[in-house]
């Protein structure tokens, strides 16, 4: 159970309508509109299978997308590098923890966004359009 729904927003339903967040008690849950029926899914569930299936790109990637985040940083030493590579091995550990507002927002504006069912499955996680050329790093 999360206090936070780390992707408010960005989670939409099987039929494309997006899905509101709401608590009980004070945990998070997303809620999926099925008949009139409001289907409360526990939102860590949710970000748990989003964080996993990012994690799993990611990994896929590694070496390009340490590379990337440490040319942002404007960084190149062997503890920066540990400390990222260290946090994407932790990425599904971060269940919980709230994205801000205008990271959430952006993302949207990028074309990310996660499609669940009735059952808090998650069906698809749509990542933005563009993705990293090598050409870029």
């Amino acid at each position: 159970m999360a206090e936070h729904a780390m992707f408010a927003g960005l989670v939409f339903d099987d039929q494309g309508h997006p899905v509101d967040v709401a608590w009980v008690g004070r945990d998070a849950c997303y809620v999926v509109v099925e008949d009139d029926f409001h289907r409360h899914i526990d939102a860590a569930t949710v970000d748990r299978q989003v964080l996993r299936t990012i994690k799993e790109q990611v990994a896929a990637h590694k070496d390009l997308a340490v590379k990337g985040v440490l040319e942002m940083m404007g960084k190149d030493d062997l503890f920066t590098k540990a400390a990222v590579e260290s946090s994407i091995e932790k990425m599904d550990e971060a269940v919980g923890q709230p994205i801000p507002e205008e990271a959430r927002q952006l993302l949207g504006m990028m074309g990310f966004r996660i499609v669940i069912n009735i059952h808090g499955d998650v069906l698809e996680v749509e990542m933005p359009a563009e993705g990293i050329d090598e050409e870029d790093l």
